[in-house]
């Protein structure tokens, strides 16, 4: 890839942005709409660091239950899918189970999760955490089973045993999978965070992200709605980022979907 085009992937989507924050902010200012009813861009902005003793403390809390339920998503997706793989009638047992969780809204679940968690932290952690783990789960699983039949017969020929077959051929053959779910497990274990919160309706010192958009709206202080929005949404574009960049690390050296074509 050359220097201009680098360049270009940065330029193009920074430019597109401004360009609608600077449409945003005319329609605003041409109609002469109230910052109560529609904020411009600039009030959002100031909204940020005026209220800042507040969003930021609840952006760590969501945060912070959006990482860990990530992070165990990807354990149990991980470990379970593993296991999965290695017995059929163990996949057809535990299949009615994954789809129900998967089919299930959250939203649905949440009230009753609350009931039996021993503290509201725990019950929005169970919630981001069940939403994350189906991607994972049924990508590792799919990234499992699409090993090359080639390659497995060429294992079996050298005398490999189960686990050497599993480390070195479907594991590494799998990463593409993994890393598409992982990506999409992200992004919804923020959405599921904020979700569950709604549900929940925690208030408090301890509240994330959600209850000061709820809080926000029965006040009717539009700046800081938005101001949190935008908060929320530059969250998940720098989760979506990040796991980007790890699949991009993992992939790059020889996967043909993150090679670039030389013709």
């Amino acid at each position: 890839m050359s220097n201009n085009e680098k360049v270009l992937q940065v330029v193009v989507p920074l430019v597109a942005l401004a360009v609608g924050i600077a449409i945003w902010q005319w329609i605003v200012t041409a109609n002469g709409i109230p910052k109560y009813i529609l904020p411009g861009p600039g009030d959002a902005a100031v909204a940020l660091f005026t209220d800042s003793a507040t969003l930021w403390p609840a952006l760590w809390v969501t945060l912070r239950i959006t990482v860990m339920a990530l992070a165990i998503a990807l354990i149990g997706g991980v470990t379970l899918a593993i296991i999965i793989v290695q017995s059929k009638w163990l996949e057809l047992a535990l299949s009615p189970f994954t789809v129900i969780l998967q089919v299930t809204p959250i939203i649905a679940i949440a009230p009753l999760i609350l009931i039996y968690a021993p503290d509201t932290q725990t019950a929005l952690m169970i919630c981001a955490f069940l939403v994350a783990f189906f991607p994972i789960l049924s990508n590792m699983v799919q990234g499992l089973k699409s090993v090359d039949h080639n390659l497995l017969n060429l294992f079996e020929l050298y005398g490999a045993n189960s686990w050497q077959t599993l480390l070195f051929l479907k594991v590494p053959a799998s990463m593409p999978y993994f890393m598409a779910g992982l990506r999409i497990a992200g992004g919804l274990s923020l959405i599921a965070a904020v979700v569950a919160e709604f549900a929940a309706g925690s208030a408090g010192q301890g509240s994330g992200l959600a209850f000061r958009l709820l809080e926000s709206q029965y006040r009717l202080n539009l700046p800081r709605m938005f101001a949190a929005l935008i908060m929320l949404c530059g969250t998940g574009i720098a989760i979506y980022g990040l796991t980007s960049f790890i699949a991009w690390l993992t992939l790059h050296r020889w996967h043909e979907s993150a090679i670039r074509r030389e013709n």
